[in-house]
């Protein structure tokens, strides 16, 4: 299990808390985008991304916004709906991650919560190139708006079944994405995933996504060579 340590993330010239743990083989690195009134220390994120370190995948969480803007937004929420601000700031941390010797070769995709989710897809529109997964989380899709058929990366939606209205806009996000896709639904599940065992399916199914697109250091065993 890698150890997680904090980190310095240099964004378009602001500096933002970041938590790194890369374990040792990964080939996949996921960055977390989360949604507004939320932070790197969110209890939810933090054991996704637990659960992908167990994977064999590495996990950056941040700080989407400086202290002073994280202090405006709560008094104004001028920032927490601003999709295009968010993603061009998620574009800046990706741009860190690939400027960084170690971590520049690992291939990356996007864990996004709510509004973050929307940042995701706007971000990975823009990289298409080089994002290699996205994973939603009662994420607001339908805000990346004309980004989503410009997705190129493998894009899984999660949602809660007793979460209407979003599970809703993600049915609707769904038909707009071009990319690779699909939409899962755990059974009683509410916006949070607070329910008994909800988080955990939430988990698992992103580690199953990620493996598949980015690899992982768990599938790095020798194999025999088929005749």
């Amino acid at each position: 299990m890698a150890v997680e340590r904090e980190v310095e993330v240099l964004a378009g010239g602001v500096s933002l808390g970041g938590t790194l743990a890369v374990p040792e083989g990964a080939q996949g690195l996921v960055i977390f985008a989360h949604g507004s009134g939320s932070s790197r220390h969110s209890p939810r994120n933090r054991y996704v991304a637990y659960t992908l370190r167990e994977a064999g995948l590495g996990t950056l969480l941040f700080d989407l916004l400086t202290e002073d803007e994280e202090a405006e937004d709560e008094q104004t929420a001028a920032l927490r709906f601003d999709i295009d601000f968010l993603a061009k700031r998620l574009g800046q941390v990706t741009d860190w991650v690939f400027a960084n010797p170690e971590l520049s070769q690992l291939r990356v995709g996007y864990f996004g919560s709510s509004t973050g989710a929307a940042a995701a897809l706007v971000a990975a529109a823009e990289r298409t190139e080089v994002i290699g997964a996205v994973v939603s989380r009662g994420g607001r899709a339908d805000l990346a708006g004309g980004a989503l058929k410009r997705v190129m990366a493998p894009t899984l939606l999660i949602v809660g079944g007793s979460d209407d209205i979003v599970l809703d806009l993600n049915q609707r996000a769904l038909e707009r994405l071009h990319s690779p896709k699909a939409l899962e639904v755990i059974p009683g599940a509410t916006h949070l995933f607070v329910e008994r065992g909800a988080l955990e399916r939430v988990a698992a199914l992103a580690a199953g996504w990620f493996t598949r697109f980015l690899g992982s250091a768990l599938e790095l065993e020798p194999r025999p060579i088929a005749p």
